[in-house]
């Protein structure tokens, strides 16, 4: 769905006037009601009974009482169980909304949906969770979705998400990351800059540079403070015997005095952090551990790419001294380094969307059982979010006394839904009306259900063997 935008005085992608924001909102809204190919009418109004309801989702039955949901309570457990989405076809249809830029930047991240307790829901793993622990342990049984949103530059914490994908429990992350990238680019236009996917320090950057050689994208992701790289070895005097090197000299982060002079330099200032001083340095690459060939001997492959090294005045917060940011790029064309250390500031962004999403949305507040109805609440919510971000420009302010006043088009995601509900009478609903069903007849008389499958939750086998694997068994001794 394209739609001609404009560019707002603040930054931020904006519409050139309220009609034509009215026609793509209801657009969209029509594209969400055709994706639908199952129960879509009771999808759809569940849909907007999440945007209409006032302050925190506490539960799908205190949906079914909001007015834009007029259907029956019952109908709203029903579209998640027996509902169907064309999760292709929405995938088509959100990156058709994404407005302009050069280059597109983009943000991969993973969450976890907790679900210590449900033993009958199948496929749950184990994730890291940074509230809540078991057994001491920052780690919860449940399902993890990789979401992937467009990045803006305008301080706000509005993204542009594009997919959201389930990870199966002994799914590999990076790899699974670079299939969603590869499908994102077939729903891009081909002539556009090739753009950048920023990732955190969770990912492994020669991994995902290996997945994507072939591929016109840039990757950014952070590294550790204590990693170690290697620069091409020095060229081989003739007539040397012996295995050839593979590795030259060693670049260690923690060390300056194995640094050699940067290939390129950056210096920018910035009214919230300062004096930013960007160096790089290109053809390093790690000793890599994570490859196709692993365990047949072969050689390794050499992944190289450039180390960006990020020095900043001050942080925003003022609560603690900045820290060095280490960073990897590996892509086609030059790197540049400005846009480099911003686009991972706001990387951050991302992280506000899903939080918004868990608190506001009620994202993570049903319990389901089965993950293809996490999959359905899953999207309902990200074409929730779409909506309010095309909402923007044409909601009015429905601020609180003590909140302070924001000119239009720059309202945040919670106070864009607070004003949603007086808009949904003027888009009206692409659902058609609730006709009387008559009277359920319930469960048949003497019929019991058994106890539910218990689903253990899984855990990713170790990549490597470990030493008590990887020792000889011992001899016996034969018998005289």
């Amino acid at each position: 769905m394209a739609a001609p935008w404009s560019v707002h005085p603040s930054g931020l992608p904006a519409y050139p006037d309220p009609p034509v924001a009215l026609a793509c909102l209801q657009g969209f809204r029509a594209g969400l009601h055709a994706c639908c190919t199952r129960r879509a009418d009771a999808l759809v109004d569940l849909a907007d009974a999440l945007l209409s309801a006032q302050g925190p989702v506490t539960s799908l039955p205190q949906l079914s009482l909001e007015p834009a949901h007029r259907r029956g309570w019952g109908s709203t457990y029903a579209a998640l169980a027996c509902g169907r989405i064309d999760a292709e076809r929405l995938r088509d249809l959100l990156a058709g909304c994404l407005p302009p830029a050069d280059p597109l930047v983009f943000a991969v991240d993973v969450t976890a949906w907790p679900r210590c307790d449900a033993e009958c829901s199948p496929e749950r793993g184990l994730y890291y969770h940074p509230s809540r622990h078991s057994a001491g342990q920052p780690i919860v049984a449940g399902w993890a979705f990789q979401w992937v949103c467009q990045l803006g530059f305008a301080r706000d914490s509005w993204t542009v998400p594009v997919d959201a994908r389930r990870l199966q429990p002994t799914e590999d992350t990076d790899h699974t990351a670079a299939v969603q990238v590869r499908a994102l680019l077939g729903r891009l236009p081909t002539n556009a800059e090739p753009p950048l996917f920023v990732f955190d320090a969770g990912y492994d950057s020669a991994q995902l540079s290996l997945d994507l050689a072939n591929a016109r994208v840039a990757v950014l992701v952070r590294l550790r403070s204590d990693r170690c790289f290697y620069a091409d070895p020095p060229p081989r005097p003739p007539g040397a015997g012996g295995r050839p090197r593979r590795h030259g000299a060693k670049f260690a982060f923690a060390d300056p005095a194995t640094w050699p002079a940067a290939t390129a330099t950056h210096v920018a200032t910035d009214d919230q952090y300062g004096t930013v001083t960007v160096a790089a340095w290109s053809g390093l690459h790690p000793k890599q551990q994570r490859h196709p060939g692993h365990g047949s001997g072969g050689p390794r492959p050499i992944v190289r790419g450039t180390i960006v090294r990020v020095q900043v005045e001050r942080v925003p917060a003022k609560t603690r001294p900045p820290k060095v940011l280490w960073l990897w790029w590996s892509g086609p064309g030059p790197l540049d380094l400005d846009l480099a250390w911003r686009a991972y500031v706001r990387r951050f962004d991302l992280e506000h969307t899903v939080r918004f999403c868990k608190q506001s949305l009620g994202w993570t507040t049903p319990r389901p059982r089965h993950p293809e109805q996490a999959d359905r609440w899953t999207w309902l919510v990200v074409a929730g979010y779409t909506q309010l971000r095309l909402a923007r420009q044409l909601v009015a302010d429905q601020r609180l006394a003590w909140e302070r006043p924001r000119p239009p088009g720059q309202l945040s995601p919670y106070r864009v839904r607070r004003g949603f509900p007086r808009l949904l009478c003027a888009l009206g609903s692409p659902a058609s009306a609730p006709k009387p069903s008559g009277r359920s007849p319930g469960r048949p008389k003497g019929h019991r259900f058994g106890p539910a499958l218990r689903h253990p939750a899984v855990k990713k086998p170790a990549t490597k063997p470990t030493k008590k694997a990887r020792k000889k068994p011992t001899r016996v001794a034969k018998a005289a």
